[in-house]
């Protein structure tokens, strides 16, 4: 696998769009932002916030953390990311998996995300089984009626990928986009359960619970939410994990476009891996 240096990487995330100039609106930006201001829960992402967030004060966390143009008048036209904000995160993610790697922890792994990111996230479920950590699949299965547009709702479940990331399929057999909490908030209610019934050793049940969640949406705001290190991937259009972690409730929120093709991702991802020592 081929590891890019961190200039190449930037230069690959700005010609890719997954960071710098990214074709994410402005005005869908501004919207996402109004409606978290605004306490919308679909943009929530299952947080629960302790400080009141106005629609500026999420603008300038957003310039500050991820990079968008910082001026209130600019409403239209694409937005950006700031590419040394999304390697100095992508550090700091590595940083965390690669303990979870040395001290062979217990994770869960999930992706609003799958028809993109999901390579990312099986590299990177592959490389930390490897060093012997345990990855959860609970709650296989269970399923809801999701709101998919217009009052609409569409039968969704968890289903496991690879054996080891979950994310939503529908009837129609493919993996769907979610912004939903529900999913990892089942998966950890299962968790919880199953702990306080089966009466584990301590041993087993340190075990059955998750040290680290590597997510993004709903699955990391729930798992931030439930106290677990989460580290996670978010775009420009979606502030609910940055505010999370300046609450303190995410541990890193790497800024970037989320819908480019997969495989521009791959350097991205041996980035990652190199930098958490789980390839050389």
């Amino acid at each position: 696998m081929n590891v890019p240096s961190r200039d190449e990487l930037r230069e690959h995330l700005v010609a890719t769009m997954i960071a710098g100039d990214v074709a994410t609106p402005r005005q869908n930006n501004l919207l996402h932002y109004r409606r978290m201001a605004n306490g919308d829960p679909y943009y929530l992402f299952g947080l629960t916030f302790e400080r009141p967030w106005t629609e500026r004060d999420v603008l300038a966390m957003m310039a500050e953390r991820c990079g968008v143009n910082p001026d209130p008048t600019h409403f239209y036209g694409d937005d950006t990311i700031d590419p040394d904000l999304t390697l100095d995160a992508l550090e700091a993610m590595a940083a965390r998996i690669g303990k979870a790697a040395a001290d062979r922890e217990t994770v869960v792994m999930a992706t609003g995300h799958p028809a993109t990111l999901m390579p990312v996230y099986t590299a990177l479920g592959h490389a930390l089984a490897e060093r012997g950590c345990r990855i959860l699949t609970p709650a296989a299965g269970w399923s809801y009626d999701a709101e998919v547009g217009a009052g609409t709702l569409q039968r969704r479940r968890i289903r496991y990928h690879d054996d080891m990331i979950a994310a939503l399929d529908g009837d129609d057999g493919r993996a769907h986009h979610t912004h939903d909490p529900f999913p990892m908030e089942a998966m950890l209610a299962e968790l919880a359960a199953n702990i306080t019934t089966s009466e584990p050793s301590p041993a087993e049940e340190f075990g059955n619970w998750p040290d680290l969640a590597i997510a993004d949406h709903g699955w990391a705001g729930a798992a931030g939410q439930a106290g677990i290190d989460t580290v996670g991937f978010a775009d420009c259009n979606d502030p609910a994990l940055f505010a999370g972690e300046v609450e303190g409730r995410i541990l890193v929120t790497v800024p970037l476009d989320d819908g480019v093709l997969p495989v521009h991702y791959a350097p991205l991802t041996a980035f990652l891996l190199s930098h958490a020592g789980l390839i050389a």
